[in-house]
């Protein structure tokens, strides 16, 4: 049901009048003056996170590092318990794993990924508060085989589908494999996450189930699309496993399906500040499950030094 004071509506319906584009008011970084530069990001990167909506480590991480992630993934595709739970989405064409949610729940190395002090570190000064993670998974994308999915804002899907009430989260994406121009890399626009979008299309009731495998609604239209790209542009960081990007939930993004004969497997795992709990949802009729949208696991994370000798 949605909320009448919505300060982000979306998925309207086709009969109302359409809502443009508009500029948003939450802060980008949410560290005060005071508070800025208490972490480990300066201010030239703190500049262009505020501008461009996400930054860019090229090789962050060891590539050693990521081989327990691939060891679990094949764990996980022998399990039939698992295949058959909700948290794994198979990819509409192939059958295959796709996606695999709260990860930071399944695997140890996972839990302990999310909770490295340097990722910490730079989300709390950005968010400016404690966190928590909303949300985390496996992306899988076989070569030749994995689809790509459309422009969105996750910030869209989250206020209205889970209930975030403000843009105070941050995204975070490891890549386990390479990522290049031909292996379908996440695609940002710059600068996006300056606005809302206004999407129209009203909820179905249990629309993660279909929205995870291919999404419909929350998407902008072309017009609102044309005007984000051709004010920003578009770029798809690419680099080695290992590489690292933050970026803000506002910020639109998307990948193509993959055209090589090389995979692309990404860690993605949602900080959400502890000020920003999930109330009931903007433009849905119920809450999706717990590994989408976290109720429950809310405690601020601490952080955990992990196999230093291998950052």
């Amino acid at each position: 049901m949605k909320q009448s004071n919505d300060a982000f509506p979306s998925r309207l319906k086709e009969s109302e009048d359409r809502v443009e584009p508009f500029i948003r008011t939450d802060p980008v970084v949410h560290s005060g003056n005071e508070y800025r530069w208490h972490g480990p990001l300066d201010e030239v990167a703190l500049s262009k996170y505020e501008r461009d909506g996400f930054l860019w480590f090229k090789g962050f991480f060891n590539q050693e590092r990521m081989a327990p992630f691939f060891d679990e993934l094949r764990e996980m595709s022998q399990d039939k318990e698992m295949l058959a739970s909700d948290q794994v989405i198979q990819d509409p064409n192939t059958g295959d794993i796709r996606s695999v949610f709260a990860m930071h729940e399944l695997s140890d190395h996972f839990s302990r990924l999310t909770r490295d002090p340097r990722i910490l570190g730079m989300v709390r000064q950005l968010l400016g508060s404690e966190v928590y993670i909303h949300q985390s998974r496996i992306n899988d994308k076989l070569g030749f085989e994995g689809s790509g999915f459309y422009w969105h804002s996750d910030f869209e899907t989250w206020h209205s589908e889970d209930g975030m009430p403000r843009m105070r989260s941050v995204s975070a994406s490891l890549m386990l494999t390479d990522n290049n121009e031909f292996n379908g890399p996440l695609m940002l626009i710059p600068g996006s996450h300056h606005y809302f979008i206004p999407c129209v299309g009203e909820t179905p009731d249990l629309n993660w189930q279909e929205s995870l495998k291919a999404q419909r609604l929350g998407v902008p239209d072309q017009k609102a699309l044309a005007m984000m790209a051709n004010r920003g542009g578009i770029q798809a960081p690419k680099g080695p496993a290992g590489s690292l990007m933050l970026f803000e939930g506002n910020t639109l993004h998307a990948s193509n399906l993959n055209m090589s004969p090389w995979p692309r497997s990404n860690l993605f795992f949602v900080y959400n500040s502890v000020d920003n709990l999930l109330k009931e949802p903007y433009a849905a009729k119920s809450e999706r499950p717990d590994f989408l949208g976290a109720r429950k696991n809310t405690a601020p994370l601490t952080m955990h030094d992990d196999f230093p000798e291998l950052a």
